[in-house]
């Protein structure tokens, strides 16, 4: 009888320390969740985040606008856990206690560029590795420069305002070359500056888009040049189509750096070789076109001299 009474009073003893123990592990849980950014209004005092409901009680007009913000669907896909208000703005306890002091949480608006991009690179450094060390950057600008997350302009990468707009603020030089008889058509809205750019960032000058072959910014659009050929003319091969293209917009047909074909080309290939070859004299005015006969150019598959 004694061993029938201890072995039920050890089982009771057993199931009050389980049922204690799944209580304690539950409660942690719940604390653990509340205190990520973006859950609930209760928030967790200890770690300083009060959860994005209770910054929606001030700040109702932001969140009007917000719920399409692909932020916002960021923190649904994560059922409100983790991408809410304190992911970029910070522990808001301190704000909310203070009455809405914002030198209390941080403020886009009012803090350093380089505070700034850190809060925006926590999560896209991948995406743009190289802005840090950008002509952007450099020239003082930061993320908020082009960018708006709460009242963008353009709903592509929340820009402030729409390309080539956005850009033309400060490259007021392009506005004029976009503007010449023979341009691309950026104005048009046909191609963008981001076609041909990496704004944030790149390893070539004027932060133009890397690829395994470079031209191939240029080809993209312009297929009936890319190649491979069999003979490559070593201009393009070498300096790119920029070696007799002009890219933003030229007053010469073709976008060409020279008005006349000839002088272009003989910019390598000299008067006195062209003169040798075609037994004209140095001054002639009516020499045809090179590319009259020297038709291909870009690259041919089958004339080393790149005829018809």
């Amino acid at each position: 009888m004694k061993r029938v009474l201890l072995c039920v009073a050890l089982l009771a003893s057993l199931a009050g320390r389980w049922k204690i123990g799944s209580v304690n592990a539950a409660d942690n849980a719940r604390n653990q969740a509340s205190a990520a950014p973006g859950s609930g209004p209760a928030g967790n005092s200890a770690s300083g985040y009060v959860g994005s409901d209770t910054c929606l009680a001030c700040h109702a007009n932001v969140a009007e606008s917000f719920s399409t913000n692909p932020h916002s669907r960021i923190a649904l896909m994560h059922i409100g856990a983790g991408s809410g208000c304190e992911s970029c703005h910070g522990p808001g306890q301190a704000h909310v206690q203070s009455g809405g002091d914002v030198t209390k949480i941080f403020h886009f608006d009012k803090d350093s560029a380089k505070q700034i991009d850190g809060a925006c690179l926590g999560c896209h450094a991948r995406t743009h590795p190289n802005f840090m060390r950008s002509p952007h950057r450099r020239a003082g600008l930061n993320c908020i420069s082009c960018h708006s997350i709460h009242q963008p302009g353009s709903e592509l990468a929340l820009l402030k305002m729409p390309q080539p707009a956005l850009c033309f603020g400060c490259h007021t030089d392009v506005v004029g070359e976009l503007e010449m008889p023979f341009h691309h058509p950026v104005n048009e809205g046909a191609v963008g500056c981001t076609d041909c750019h990496d704004v944030h960032g790149t390893f070539q000058s004027n932060n133009l888009r890397i690829t395994a072959d470079q031209n191939a910014i240029c080809t993209q659009c312009h297929m009936d040049v890319r190649g491979p050929f069999v003979y490559e003319h070593a201009a393009v091969k070498g300096e790119g189509c920029m070696a007799c293209h002009t890219p933003h917009g030229s007053q010469n047909a073709r976008l060409l750096n020279m008005p006349a074909i000839n002088v272009l080309c003989n910019q390598c290939h000299s008067q006195v070789s062209a003169d040798t070859i075609h037994g004209m004299s140095a001054g002639s005015q009516e020499l045809a076109p090179c590319t009259n006969c020297h038709t291909m150019i870009h690259g041919s598959n089958l004339n080393a001299a790149f005829l018809k």
